[in-house]
């Protein structure tokens, strides 16, 4: 067990990671002085991660998972063997800023109502730019369709400091998520069997449904530069993202939209294939037909999770959730930026 020093412990999943400690670990452990123990977690990484980080980061907690089990199993795993009051997940692939932490750790210290939190992600390689997996703070539409404040689909915003306030979302980006870890496990802490991709919504979702809070803080930058371990628009990162929204839809939703919206998302899905075929992308089409294979497949494993959440939810309305389809507002209304939709955030202290 890593009992940490400090009320928070800043995790970092590594796997094969060592070019990114070498860019990204020296700016988090002089960072740290803010008040946060960096763990590193060797994810049975092939090289000599484990080496490198005793020879080079002395001051780093190591732990080590002898076998990789994916995203979600990885942090899960992990976080049992942590001891502190808040948790940050960070991806290895992030840079931080000069006192990106104290924003973070001041708004979790003065509201207990805040479950789980972010800092403004920005897109490294497009320094001025949101960055996909993130940006400002994410929603989610009537239809269980994900989008950010900052990025709509793959409209991607300049910051121009429109987002520099805090304000309650619906979920927090994984790739930097501090997350206060009572709430974490009594949520239940992550679904391992999502494997990769949404185990982040998930756990917001669950945690909103048990009365917490979810926020996103515009005092704290952060840059990622993403796609480094699955790339985005491959088929891979397709069938986990179609497969795990079927499922987290199917866990936390209400039981009566959920008996005609996942029927109603597989239309839409169908839809998309259509798309992918005029791009000539039939890896992708594949990609869609499997994630709902294997959804439909193991229906009745998901279903047994959700029982499980039920019996904890308390809250049974979510304020968060955009009230309209985010793709009719995109795709025939032409509204590209969250500003667009008119949809008021609400602020959070």
């Amino acid at each position: 067990m890593i009992v940490c020093e400090n009320l928070t412990a800043v995790v970092i999943l590594s796997y094969k990671s060592i070019e990114w400690h070498k860019l990204f670990l020296p700016k988090i452990i002089e960072q740290s002085s803010s008040g946060y123990d960096v763990v590193i977690v060797d994810h049975a990484s092939p090289d000599d991660t484990s080496l490198f980080i005793k020879e080079h980061f002395p001051s780093v907690k190591l732990l080590r998972l002898e076998k990789n089990i994916g995203f979600a199993g990885g942090y899960a795993a992990a976080l049992e063997q942590i001891k502190a009051k808040y948790f940050v997940l960070l991806s290895s692939d992030f840079e931080v800023t000069d006192y990106w932490f104290p924003p973070l750790i001041d708004l979790m210290e003065s509201n207990p109502e805040i479950g789980a939190l972010q800092p403004k992600i920005r897109y490294w390689k497009q320094r001025e730019l949101f960055e996909y997996a993130g940006a400002a703070g994410g929603f989610m539409d009537k239809w269980g369709y994900m989008f950010c404040r900052g990025r709509v689909f793959n409209t991607l915003e300049e910051d121009i400091g429109q987002y520099d306030d805090s304000v309650e979302v619906f979920w927090a980006s994984g790739g930097c998520l501090m997350v206060r870890s009572d709430a974490y496990f009594k949520a239940g802490a992550l679904d391992v069997d999502l494997y990769a991709h949404m185990e982040e919504i998930d756990l917001c979702w669950r945690l909103q449904n048990m009365g917490y809070k979810i926020a996103a803080v515009g005092a704290s930058t952060v840059f990622h530069v993403g796609g480094s371990i699955i790339s985005y628009g491959s088929p891979q990162k397709t069938f986990y993202n179609y497969r795990n929204n079927l499922i987290i839809i199917l866990k936390n939703e209400k039981w009566s939209k959920v008996l005609w919206l996942i029927p109603l998302r597989l239309v839409l899905d169908g839809v998309s294939c259509i798309l992918f075929l005029k791009e000539g992308n039939f890896k992708n089409i594949w990609a869609v037909l499997k994630a709902h294979f294997s959804f439909y497949s193991k229906f009745g494993f998901w279903k047994k999770k959700r029982q499980v959440n039920d019996s904890k939810k308390t809250n049974k309305s979510l304020k968060t959730v955009y009230p309209r389809s985010i793709i009719i507002d995109y795709f025939l209304k032409h509204k590209k930026h969250f500003k667009d939709l008119n949809y008021p955030a609400s602020r959070i202290n």
